[in-house]
């Protein structure tokens, strides 16, 4: 019986086992490959180049000892050139310095000539106050009159000061110009006002922070620097005044100017604040003007 051939039994290959890396192969390829072909090739060519870059002729060697030569010959002409200099630099500085020093005691020695003079004059003014007074009691009376000497005695203290917070205002008078914004600062006119009404009250001498007034002192505004006798004062302005301590404060406080003084209190919020004083010395002025009058002959016509 013919059966069906029958046909060889099919073998089954076992599968191989995967690597462990199989996943991480694009990681592998970089790790691998870690420079990229372009760029291998451009530093084989720098290489390249650089090994074929130094000069081979004669000629080209020569010319680059020549350069050389020169570049070292700029450097040791720039260093011979500093260190010839720097002598004379010093030199120069030295010659200033010694100018300066020079000036300065010549500038010492002027002004302490000034001072000499200074003291000079004020002896002979004094002396020519005295003369003039004609005794003891005018010479006294003509010195304090005039501002000559030193004052003290009873009298009043007087304290006036800007308001608080007060701003930096323009040129003009708050209390004048109309339109004006007040800044609530103590204006030259105030303490010229300030200053008459003292002297109306019975002051004999006055001063505005150790300034002596006299009868030919002015007091005038530079800005908002107010300025006695071309010298600048801050406030608080502390004016002393010499005379008899509690009538002249009752005086001046009902006095205009002590009620115009009140005013700028009340309205403009001036700090001010007087009181009696047992003792209080005023300084000499630091320079009196002296002048003679000597009585007119002429007579009047009717």
């Amino acid at each position: 019986m013919c059966g069906m051939p029958q046909q060889p039994p099919v073998r089954s290959t076992p599968a191989r086992p995967s690597r462990p890396d199989a996943s991480m192969s694009l990681l592998n390829n970089v790790m691998d490959h870690s420079l990229d072909d372009g760029y291998a090739e451009a530093a084989a060519r720098r290489k390249a180049a650089g090994a074929e870059g130094m000069p081979k002729t004669v000629r080209a060697k020569l010319g680059l000892a020549v350069g050389l030569v020169l570049a070292a010959l700029v450097v040791t002409v720039g260093a011979a050139q500093a260190r010839i200099s720097a002598p004379v630099v010093a030199k120069e500085r030295e010659e200033l310095i010694d100018r300066i020093q020079e000036e300065t005691a010549a500038a010492d020695k002027l002004e302490d000539s000034v001072d000499e003079l200074r003291d000079d004059v004020s002896a002979r003014q004094r002396k020519a106050l005295k003369e003039d007074g004609g005794g003891s009691d005018g010479e006294d009376l003509v010195g304090i009159l005039s501002g000559a000497v030193e004052v003290h005695g009873p009298g009043v203290r007087l304290v006036v000061n800007d308001a608080k917070g007060a701003g930096q205002g323009g040129d003009g008078d708050p209390r004048e110009t109309s339109g004006f914004s007040d800044t609530g600062r103590v204006r030259d006119r105030d303490m010229q006002r300030v200053v008459n009404g003292l002297w109306e009250s019975g002051a004999e001498a006055v001063s505005i922070n150790g300034q002596r007034l006299t009868a030919l002192s002015a007091i005038r505004a530079a800005g908002d620097a107010i300025l006695v006798d071309n010298k600048p004062l801050a406030p608080p302005y502390t004016v002393l005044a010499v005379g008899d301590g509690q009538r002249l404060s009752t005086t001046f406080q009902n006095s205009p100017d002590g009620l115009y003084l009140h005013a700028l209190q009340e309205n403009f919020g001036i700090r001010t604040s007087i009181s009696v004083e047992d003792d209080i010395k005023v300084p000499a002025a630091p320079s009196v003007i002296v002048r003679t009058a000597e009585p007119s002959t002429e007579k009047g016509t009717s």
